[in-house]
């Protein structure tokens, strides 16, 4: 059993990015490599493992709190439990919230002593939305904070936007990183040696940085680090089918009205008639939703839905979901 650190990459990107995606496409690429996948979800109820493409990867959720912030010790935690069956995998990707701060999950790999012996951080790969990135890249701390801690940058749905827009983005990205090799890519497709085992993460660039990235006296520490406390998710668990037609006219009314306060949406459906499920995503005004794999015989066909957003209105969402109930 090979006694060499275990190559550790950190999937970031604010919500809606195509983290997800990007994941999906790694685990079905043909690397050889054997994945354990670690999932934090800001949302109120867990759906990310469900949307995740399970082949013989080990698949852990932490679904608390935020990994910069309150599961932190749960990332300690996880890392220490399969640095003891390291002959399962030999890989470990992790994906954080939209909210996450990069910051903090670097640190854990350099001040806790199992966790530095055990693994390597190889790299931060951060996603940005081409077409959504304006609206929160000057007033979310965090979007800014997984730019500037990025080892790669990924910008991503390059087919929802024109090249003088691409450009502008740019240079706003260079000016909070001008080093971080910049990727353009469509639904997050690349050649997966462009993300993994690249070496990219320099801790001494990182100090150059911030001189106090290693003592906890950081804007990176569990302390002084806050979330924007106006964003919030609501989520809906229901067991009764949709009726697909109602369903389509109350996202279509959804989107119109309320897709500037709505980050991110994301859901599994139980459709009437349906024996498959029915996979749906959405940032903003953009929704796309598609028929997935069928349900498992031994599965309860539930509907999952988690909407993340400003202004949410929990009684108004449940309420109009349910008004789509057969």
């Amino acid at each position: 059993m090979s006694t060499q650190p275990i190559p550790v990459t950190v999937l970031t990107g604010f919500l809606g990015a195509g983290k997800t995606t990007l994941l999906n496409h790694i685990l079905t690429a043909k690397h050889g490599r054997r994945i354990a996948v670690i999932e934090n979800e800001f949302g109120e109820l867990g759906i990310d493992n469900e949307l995740v493409i399970q082949a013989d990867e080990e698949i852990f959720e932490m679904n608390n709190g935020c990994i910069c912030c309150t599961v932190r010790g749960d990332l300690i935690r996880i890392l220490s439990s399969l640095a003891k069956r390291r002959d399962k995998f030999d890989y470990v990707l992790v994906e954080t919230t939209g909210l996450a701060d990069p910051g903090p999950v670097a640190q854990t790999f350099f001040v806790d002593e199992d966790v530095k012996a055990g693994y390597r951080l190889d790299g931060i790969i951060t996603l940005v939305d081409a077409k959504h990135a304006w609206l929160h890249l000057e007033e979310s701390r965090e979007f800014q904070e997984q730019i500037a801690f990025a080892d790669r940058i990924l910008i991503n749905k390059m087919d929802l936007v024109g090249p003088a827009d691409v450009e502008r983005l740019e240079r706003r990205i260079r000016s909070i990183n001008p080093f971080a090799p910049l990727l353009r890519v469509e639904r997050a497709a690349l050649d997966v040696a462009q993300v993994l085992d690249v070496h990219a993460f320099d801790l001494d660039a990182k100090l150059d940085l911030d001189p106090g990235f290693l003592d906890g006296g950081t804007d990176h520490s569990h302390a002084d680090h806050t979330h924007d406390q106006s964003v919030s998710s609501v989520g809906i668990s229901e067991s009764r089918p949709v009726d697909d037609t109602k369903l389509n006219e109350w996202m279509s009314q959804l989107v119109q009205k309320k897709g500037q306060d709505i980050f991110r949406m994301k859901g599994i459906l139980n459709v009437l008639n349906q024996p498959r499920r029915f996979v749906f995503h959405g940032v903003h005004m953009q929704f796309e939703g598609k028929l997935d794999r069928e349900w498992k015989n031994d599965q309860e066909r539930r509907s999952t839905l988690i909407f993340i957003g400003r202004n949410l209105d929990r009684v108004e969402l449940n309420a109009g979901f349910r008004g789509c109930l057969v």
